[in-house]
């Protein structure tokens, strides 16, 4: 631990923050530009280890070429008193674990959160950049709702997981990561491939992202278990406790989680961009439903009612014309003409007289055809 006081350079420690695998974190004072900034050390025990060294150095870099409102901030990678450490943007306010502490999240808030660490994931994913190890602890929000991704520290380019490590030239942790059976991460948010040390993409993120999510709704761990060894087989093999979801979660959000942990990755949500378009169409709707309904989505009752409005009008326009009586195709004209009857000749035909008939047509003198 480094002592309130001490000077780093222009920094001076205010007050401890945390600690992780990769290193400790304090509040410190920039006394240059007057700013307090948090700083991430590489503990002495460590410093001698190339591994945890070479994924102290790749953190910088990557947090380095991240730059979005839903992503911590690195100011730079310093060096004093033979210890490194990097400089980092100050969140203030809770983390996502303390704000659960074991309770779920209102549906719009849970709604809010999740917009923006998909926001801020889809701005990882874009450069090529996974977190691995997203979870609660690692997500803050700001007195004023910002939401900010932390800890890229165990972040890898999946453009690099597609070629195979070279160990023989650089024997450091980027290559190592890249090894089968090197697991890293939480277990409790581990995907299945990433609990089997087999090489992961950006859809490691997505499966963790869907238990941030399901952990918002709910208040309850998607997978559990005593130790790690039941974690991970509960991720392996079981399924979240579906019935806990809360009776008004929407529709299109259920669907979102289930294809979020998708035990295969082929069959999983394919870019995180797709959850946020389902989050940010349902903040565009009310939120307050009645406790035994689903909300239904305003944009898909619009579409029904204008099917159901023109499906109508064909089926009356098809009956009027099936009822309508027949309308004969004769001429309405008026056509005049003339005979000239023979005699002893009628309209209505020759006549036989009695005694020889019983004055009755004998044949028919004139007809008018079918068509007028």
């Amino acid at each position: 631990m480094i002592a309130v006081g001490t000077r780093l350079g222009p920094y001076e420690v205010v007050s401890p923050l945390g600690a992780g695998g990769m290193g400790e974190v304090y509040r410190a004072e920039d006394t240059k530009l007057g700013r307090q900034v948090a700083i991430k050390v590489l503990p002495d025990v460590f410093a001698r280890d190339h591994e945890r060294l070479a994924r102290f150095e790749r953190e910088a870099k990557i947090l380095a070429s991240l730059n979005h409102p839903n992503i911590a901030s690195i100011y730079g990678l310093e060096e004093s008193k033979d210890k490194r450490f990097l400089v980092l943007e100050l969140v203030e306010g809770q983390t996502l674990a303390e704000r659960l502490h074991k309770n779920p999240l209102p549906l719009d808030d849970t709604l809010d959160i999740c917009r923006q660490i998909t926001a801020g994931l889809g701005a990882a994913h874009e450069k090529g950049i996974i977190h691995r190890d997203l979870k609660p602890a690692n997500i803050k929000i700001t007195p004023e709702g910002k939401v900010k991704i932390l800890d890229f520290g165990l972040a890898k380019a999946f453009r690099e997981e597609s070629a195979p490590p070279n160990l023989s030239q650089s024997p450091t942790l980027t290559e190592q990561m890249s090894r089968p059976g090197v697991i890293l991460g939480t277990a409790a948010y581990m995907s299945p491939e990433q609990a089997k040390g087999k090489p992961i993409d950006k859809r490691t993120d997505i499966w963790a992202f869907g238990c941030v999510l399901y952990e918002c709704l709910t208040g309850k761990r998607a997978f559990q278990g005593d130790t790690i060894t039941e974690t991970v087989a509960s991720i392996l093999k079981s399924e979240p406790e579906w019935t806990l979801l809360p009776v008004e979660t929407p529709a299109s959000v259920r669907a979102v989680l289930r294809r979020c942990v998708q035990k295969d990755p082929n069959l999983r949500l394919h870019d995180i961009a797709d959850a946020r378009v389902e989050m940010c169409e349902e903040l565009a709707e009310p939120i307050s439903v009645a406790p035994v309904a689903r909300r239904l989505n305003v944009r898909r009752m619009i579409t029904a009612l204008v099917s159901t409005l023109v499906i109508g009008v064909l089926i009356g326009l098809a009956a009027m014309r099936y009822f309508k009586p027949g309308v004969s195709q004769i001429s309405a004209s008026v056509v005049r003409s003339s005979l000239r009857l023979e005699p002893g000749q009628m309209l209505d035909g020759s006549r036989l007289s009695p005694p020889w008939g019983f004055d009755q047509p004998t044949r028919t003198a004139m007809a008018i055809s079918g068509d007028g």
